[in-house]
C-alpha cells in the first residue's frame, strides 16, 4: 500500500451501523488493522450503554476487536459542532441514509468539506444520480444530485461515489411493494422491459472496502458496481423459478403511479416507486462495473433469493 493510502486509513469514520454500515465494517476492519489504521463507528446515543459499549451483541464483539464506537445525534447537532467532529478523521464513509430526515446528506457533506476531511465516501449507494438529474419526483434523489454538485465544486477533499443500484434485499421489502413473496405477486414499475441494477448489501460492503484500499488510489470518481442488472420481466421469471410457483404479475404504469402520488404526496415508498418507474439511471451494464473488471464475484438475484428463501 502506498504512503498516501496509509495516511487515509489512519483514522476512518464509518457513519452508521445498520445493514450497510455493518457490511462495510465487517469487510474493512481486519485490513485496516493490518495497516495500523483506526476505525470509529458513529451510532445513535441509544445504541451505546452507559460505559460507551454497544448495546448490540454483534457490535460488542467488534468493539472487543478494537473498533471504536461513538454516539452523536445527527438531527440535533449544529453545523460547527459537526465540523469539529469530522475534523478528527482522515476518511469519512457515510452509511446513515436519510434517518435524520430531509437535508441529512447535504448537512453531512457541507460539514465534511468544511472540516477538510482528506477523503469522503458519501451516502450515494444507489442509482446513477447524474443520469436521473433533478425533477424525478423523489426529493431524496434531488438531494443526492446536489451532494454530487457540492463535491465537484471543490478541490480539497477527495471523494469516491460507489454506485450500487438498489439493494437486492429492498426488491423484496413488503413496504416497497415490488415483489411480495407472502402474497405472491410482482409489481413492474413503468414497464416490464424497464431494467434495474441491484447489489446485495454484503457485496456492497466488500466492494466498498476493496475500492477504499485499491492501489493506485481511486480519486474523485463514480465507481459502478452490480450484483445483477435485470428487467422486471426477468425478475418475475427468477421469482417463479426459485420459489417454484407462478406469481401474479401486475404492471404499474408511470401515469398511474403519478396519479397515486398526487393523492398521497407524502408517501415516501410511492415516491420511490414512481422514480424507479422512469427507468433511466436505474441500471447499468455489468461489463462497466468495478467488480466485473476486477473479476470479483457478487451474488446475482437468483443466488440471493435462493439463499434467503431457505
Amino acid at each position: 500500500m502506498g504512503q498516501n493510502l496509509n495516511v487515509n486509513v489512519k483514522k476512518i469514520l464509518i457513519m452508521g451501523a445498520g445493514q450497510l454500515g455493518l457490511a462495510v465494517l465487517n469487510a474493512l476492519h481486519a485490513d485496516v488493522a493490518l495497516l495500523n489504521g483506526d476505525i470509529t463507528v458513529l451510532v445513535s446515543p441509544a445504541s451505546l450503554n452507559t460505559d460507551k459499549t454497544p448495546t448490540n451483541p454483534t457490535l460488542r464483539i467488534l468493539a472487543e476487536q478494537g473498533v471504536k464506537f461513538t454516539a452523536l445525534d445527527l438531527a440535533a447537532i449544529d453545523h460547527n459542532s459537526l465540523v469539529a467532529f469530522f475534523a478528527k478523521f482522515n476518511t469519512v464513509v457515510s452509511c446513515t441514509g436519510f434517518v435524520a430526515g430531509p437535508g441529512t446528506q447535504i448537512k453531512i457533506t457541507r460539514a465534511v468539506l468544511e472540516a477538510n476531511v482528506a477523503r469522503y465516501f458519501p451516502w450515494q449507494f444507489g442509482v446513477d444520480y447524474d443520469v436521473v438529474g433533478k425533477g424525478s419526483g423523489q426529493p431524496v434523489f434531488d438531494e443526492q444530485y446536489e451532494v454530487r454538485t457540492m463535491l465537484r465544486q471543490q478541490v480539497t477533499t477527495e471523494w469516491v461515489i460507489v454506485s450500487t443500484g438498489m439493494f437486492t434485499s429492498f426488491l423484496f421489502e413488503p413496504a416497497f411493494d415490488v415483489v411480495n413473496l407472502e402474497q405472491g405477486y410482482i409489481n413492474a414499475l413503468g414497464s416490464w422491459g424497464n431494467k434495474l441494477t441491484v447489489t446485495a448489501p454484503e457485496d456492497i460492503g466488500q466492494l466498498t472496502a476493496t475500492i477504499m484500499l485499491a492501489t493506485p488510489r481511486i480519486i474523485n470518481e463514480v465507481v459502478f458496481v452490480a450484483g445483477d442488472t435485470i428487467s422486471y420481466a426477468e425478475l418475475a421469471k427468477i421469482v417463479d423459478n426459485v420459489s417454484s410457483m407462478r406469481i401474479k404479475r401486475n404492471l404499474l404504469p408511470v401515469d398511474w403511479l403519478h396519479r397515486q402520488l398526487a393523492k398521497k404526496p407524502e408517501d415516501q415508498m410511492l415516491r420511490y416507486r414512481a422514480a424507479f418507474a422512469l427507468g433511466e439511471g436505474m441500471w447499468w451494464d455489468i461489463e462497466k462495473t468495478f467488480n466485473y473488471k476486477n473479476a470479483i464475484e457478487t451474488q446475482n438475484t437468483t443466488q440471493w433469493l435462493a439463499t434467503h428463501l431457505r
